[in-house]
């Protein structure tokens, strides 16, 4: 039998390679410079990316999970390395069109393919710690702007945009279709040693009507997760597209320094995605969505008015936490709410959210930062979206709750009893 943690080493080595697009930022203002536009035409290709992402994991869900983990994972790799490599000769050749086709609908393809590989398999190889194994993954996706945010600049100054595109697009392809040969379900009789099912005081909701995917969306609980998921998402998302050019602006940093910052940036995307999703295997789900909501709407708020760039970098850094967070945490809490047996297409169909959130939120704050000329205001209307997100979340505990009774008191604050 393969080795569950080896299992997890593999769903990293994809999510630390699709992850790369988290260093997007960094190459904003070098393409934009080769196409001669602007950086908010640039950033399509990101937006893009975001779409064709959750667009994968709407309609490709059910396929991942007939192909299973090692061919979907090879299928990853082979679109998100033609798409960076794509990306590259668009580059080469000063072709606008070919940049987004690559970047954006190839790669951004093989993102929600790599995606979604590894994720049920995780859970069904860790039933005794859903959170924290999902978390392991994709904290890859989240760190990998630390590793490929200074690597990008670094390659862009000593070999030139385009062939770093090409070296970077061989090198992603490499590792995903790598790490995907390992990839396998457990046996269907698989229990980790010390596991008790039978001990485990559930903190799933009563599931019987969910017999497909289809019934989910049907239900009040699957809206409401996906509109918290919309608005924690385009809020991150719309940093994190920014985050370089941001810092030049507000805090005066130098290209190079900004890189780094966005490399911190991906720290804290990687560490929040495990920290929370841990977290919330002991709060529970919801109590977790609701502190995130809570936090980030004072947060927006006074990210413009601080007077100290480590206030700034610190309120940033917490953030990027909490969206990456959101992303580990929803496997479980759809696991939760849904049962394991459709798990992996309603999670991928909840993350539709991120196809729309990755062009509204960086289209939005484009827009009112083009028009107002004020980070002030512009951040200040993320803060009034997650401010609704708070009341929304607070509202789902509401409903659930007089639902279901006693049935999910322990969605909202889990006990895991002799769980190995």
């Amino acid at each position: 039998m393969k080795n569950r943690w080896l299992i997890a080493a593999s769903a990293i080595g994809i999510h630390l390679s699709i992850g790369s697009i988290y260093a997007y930022s960094v190459m904003t203002n070098p393409v934009k410079d080769i196409f001669s536009t602007d950086a908010a035409a640039i950033k399509w290709a990101f937006k893009l990316a975001i779409l064709f992402l959750g667009l994968t994991t709407t309609f490709l869900g059910k396929w991942v999970e007939e192909q299973g983990p090692k061919k979907s994972g090879i299928a990853a790799g082979l679109f998100y390395g033609t798409g960076i490599l794509g990306a590259g000769l668009g580059v080469h050749l000063q072709s606008l069109p070919l940049f987004y086709l690559s970047y954006g609908v190839l790669g951004g393809i093989g993102l929600g393919i790599g995606y979604m590989a590894p994720i049920s398999t995780l859970v069904k190889w860790f039933p005794d710690r859903k959170g924290l194994a999902t978390g392991l993954a994709i904290m890859g996706f989240g760190f990998s702007a630390l590793l490929f945010g200074p690597l990008m600049q670094g390659l862009f100054e000593q070999v030139g945009v385009a062939k770093a595109f090409f070296i970077l697009g061989l090198l992603y392809a490499s590792v995903i279709i790598l790490s995907s040969l390992y990839l396998s379900y457990p046996p269907a009789d698989y229990l980790p040693k010390g596991f008790h099912p039978e001990k485990v005081i559930s903190a799933q909701v009563n599931t019987d009507s969910i017999n497909s995917p289809d019934a989910a969306l049907k239900t009040h609980r699957f809206w409401f997760l996906w509109t918290l998921m919309f608005i924690n998402i385009a809020s991150g998302i719309a940093l994190i597209s920014a985050a370089s050019p941001l810092m030049q602006e507000a805090l005066h940093f130098s290209p190079l320094k900004a890189a780094a910052m966005v490399g911190i940036i991906g720290v804290f995307n990687g560490l929040g995605r495990i920290f929370w999703s841990s977290l919330s295997d002991y709060t529970g789900r919801l109590p977790t969505f609701i502190f995130f909501f809570l936090f980030q709407s004072l947060a927006f708020y006074l990210l413009p008015n601080t007077g100290a760039d480590w206030t700034f970098l610190l309120l940033l850094f917490v953030i990027v936490s909490m969206y990456g967070g959101g992303f580990a945490i929803l496997p479980a809490f759809v696991s939760d709410l849904f049962g394991v047996k459709h798990m992996g297409v309603i999670n991928g169909r909840v993350l539709s959210s991120w196809a729309l959130a990755g062009i509204a939120g960086p289209t939005l704050y484009d827009i009112v930062k083009a028009e107002t000329g004020s980070i002030q205001t512009t951040l200040g209307v993320f803060s009034v979206m997650l401010m609704a997100a708070l009341g929304i979340a607070l509202l789902m505990w509401f409903k659930v709750r007089k639902t279901r009774g006693d049935k999910v008191k322990h969605l909202f604050s889990p006990k895991l009893e002799n769980v190995g």
